[in-house]
């Protein structure tokens, strides 16, 4: 059903659109830019933040993103279609006049918050600034924020993709995100840059 609607989606909607991939710090957003760029689509970065122990394959950064909070979105308009992060805090910020297609990245809670921690630690800071609860109703609320904007945009489109899922059974979700940006990625390579033993905060359930 899902590919299904897909397929109708790429029929109806024929604007030239602008990648986002999105989701909280810490749900995959990195991995899903890495697959993209090896599945050919053209990726927007400034690789000014290296790979590292928390992010072996890159961040897949573009610093300029974070101007969107100040209004500043004049990269876009030279984006030529290249796919770039935009963290979910700042989704609400993109400006109207682009067609985006928005992959969204989910990933349990504790994970997330787990990951968040560590990264916290290896870069020096003091992970108990804030407590996992004070963490996670920020990200929830930010999640709801969120959802009510993409819901308002007549101009935006979004397929949401499980993180857990994705290392476990990738095949069927990368067959739909290569349908969802128009079918001309190659699945194979997308496939062949995840790597199980990077996901190194699993919960239990």
């Amino acid at each position: 059903m899902r590919r299904k609607f897909l397929q109708l989606f790429e029929k109806r909607d024929q604007h030239p659109f602008i990648p986002i991939v999105s989701g909280l710090p810490r749900s995959g957003t990195s991995l899903m830019m890495s697959m993209l760029a090896a599945g050919g689509l053209e990726v927007l970065t400034d690789q000014l933040r290296t790979p590292d122990d928390d992010n072996p394959v890159g961040y897949f950064e573009f610093e300029d993103v974070k101007k969107l909070i100040k209004g500043e979105y004049s990269w876009l308009a030279s984006s030529n279609g290249k796919a770039v992060k935009v963290i979910s805090t700042l989704l609400p910020y993109l400006p109207n006049g682009y067609h985006y297609r928005i992959i969204f990245m989910r990933r349990p809670m504790k994970e997330v918050l787990a990951s968040q921690r560590k990264m916290l630690i290896n870069l020096g800071e003091n992970p108990d600034k804030i407590s996992d609860d004070q963490m996670a109703e920020i990200f929830e609320k930010n999640l709801q924020q969120t959802e009510r904007w993409i819901h308002s945009q007549s101009h935006a489109a979004r397929i949401d993709i499980n993180y857990k899922q994705l290392i476990a059974n990738p095949g069927p979700l990368v067959a739909e995100i290569n349908i969802f940006l128009g079918s001309g990625l190659d699945e194979d390579k997308m496939l062949g840059v995840i790597n199980p033993a990077l996901y190194r905060h699993r919960s239990t359930k």
